[in-house]
């Protein structure tokens, strides 16, 4: 069984090293970024394209943009 990571704030400092860490220790990672975070995505850009790197555009302030998300997903 493979671990998955969600991680909130992906395009921040702290978000985009543990994105690294998990990626290079097997586990598929899921971000969340706000729509606009679009400019500020240097922090990661390395990582996109990445087959177990997945980016979510949502906002934790807005409960519809993660439902919407997740049955996106499945």
């Amino acid at each position: 069984m493979q671990n998955i990571a969600l991680i909130t704030g992906v395009t921040g400092q702290d978000g985009s090293y543990l994105s690294e860490l998990l990626l290079d220790k097997g586990y598929e990672v899921h971000g969340i970024i706000r729509r606009s975070s679009v400019d500020y995505r240097e922090r990661i850009a390395h990582l996109e394209g990445v087959p177990n790197f997945h980016l979510h555009y949502a906002d934790m302030s807005d409960s519809m943009s993660l439902v919407k998300n997740y049955y996106s997903t499945q």
